[in-house]
């Protein structure tokens, strides 16, 4: 495979993107819009499926991922009096894949993903405006500094609001879901006993989420039901969110108010409604501007990053580049739908009224550990052998 791709978008698919095509010898350039990548944003949930691929890429690399975050060895849901819901211990998953879900902060992992990126194959400062097919394989982009070049197909890596996309598959949806998420990086040293924890506390119409991400530091989100696009005021969010939150453990308290007021970012969350391609010619979307998810089973990373395995190895071993996607979509498909239709009920059933809380707290709790167990190890396994088959 000669034919060179341009990759649209430098977040954490269009970044593992790159490095696995760097890993198969596949010629590609990475356009970027930001001019330089700085460590911005909250925390991540790298889960074992996509620690698989980042091994793949390159042990050292993972390493270092790892050395940056924090492994967690329970997986914990409790209710707003931090009463266990569902409790996982995650042993069984380290024995099955050598290591367990960890939490970074995605800044620092996209730092440290771009470094090992072929440098001379990245371009910083390039927003995309649009494509135009010059020839049947020849595709001209379009940037909004006004430069334009050609290249042979696109990944659209460009996230949910993807432009790409956009050109791609005009009558594209995003599904709001009722739901508005705070996400903030609290300076506070977690209990010992909770370090290694990832937890999630269910409430009446409300949610919170913790993990360590590094020594200090803390990644936290909270969750309400909401109408879209209300706004709130940056200066009061400390106020308005621990008001919100007052019923909860004072461990809630503490991590909102450690935590910087421009470090708490806010978003309501939309997930893209269920494309029946992902694909048109030699432009193919991946990650979020394919599958966009609800956050709930920390899976739109990991998930981007399987993609990024999977797209690479398929145009590695097919002639045809709109072969190579074809074989992408209709091998991911079932899988990937299946999570986004699952993180939407999860979404549902997390926050929801006081008597449907009850029944929910009920049934999972009644949920027999096998049935969890086997459910998380089919999530976390990696086809291998697409890559060995090469």
């Amino acid at each position: 495979m000669t034919e060179n791709i341009a990759i649209i978008g430098g977040g954490i698919g269009g970044l593992v993107t790159a490095l696995s095509l760097d890993k198969l010898n596949i010629p590609y350039t990475l356009y970027e819009r930001a001019a330089s990548l700085e460590a911005v944003g909250a925390g991540i949930w790298l889960s074992p499926n996509a620690l698989q691929v980042l091994q793949w890429i390159n042990p050292t690399l993972l390493q270092e991922i790892q050395n940056a975050g924090n492994t967690l060895n329970r997986i914990l849901v409790a209710d707003h009096k931090f009463n266990p819901i569902s409790d996982s211990n995650q042993d069984f998953v380290q024995g099955k894949f050598g290591f367990t879900t960890m939490a970074i902060h995605r800044g620092e992992l996209q730092e440290i993903l771009y470094k090992y990126v072929q440098q001379e194959n990245i371009e910083l400062g390039k927003e995309f405006k649009e494509y135009a097919q010059d020839s049947e394989k020849s595709i001209r982009l379009y940037f909004i500094d006004g430069s334009h070049v050609n290249t042979n197909a696109i990944i659209g890596a460009d996230g949910i609001k993807s432009k790409i996309r956009k050109q791609l598959f005009p009558n594209s949806k995003l599904r709001y879901s009722g739901q508005t998420c705070w996400r903030g990086i609290s300076n506070y040293d977690l209990d010992p006993l909770l370090e290694s924890v990832g937890f999630t506390l269910w409430g009446e119409k409300l949610q919170f989420g913790v993990s360590k991400i590094s020594n200090g530091k803390v990644y936290w989100f909270a969750v309400k039901m909401s109408q879209p696009n209300l706004t709130d005021d940056e200066k009061d969010r400390k106020v308005m969110l621990t008001n919100m939150f007052s019923e909860y453990p004072p461990l809630v308290t503490y991590l909102i108010k450690n935590t910087p007021n421009e470090k708490i970012f806010r978003d309501d969350l939309s997930d893209l409604e269920l494309l029946n391609k992902w694909n048109l010619g030699n432009i193919c979307l991946i990650g979020d501007a394919a599958h966009s998810m609800t956050p709930d089973l920390g899976q739109g990373g990991a998930q981007a990053i399987e993609d990024a395995f999977y797209l690479s190895n398929f145009i590695k071993k097919t002639k045809k580049l709109d072969t190579a996607f074809d074989k992408f979509y209709n091998y991911r498909k079932a899988k990937v739908e299946k999570l986004v239709k699952q993180s939407r009920l999860t979404s549902k059933i997390s926050i929801t009224n006081r008597f449907l809380e009850i029944i929910r707290n009920f049934i999972l709790k009644k949920t027999p550990q096998s049935y969890i167990k086997k459910q998380m190890l089919e999530l976390y396994k990696l086809d291998k052998t697409i890559a060995n088959n090469i």
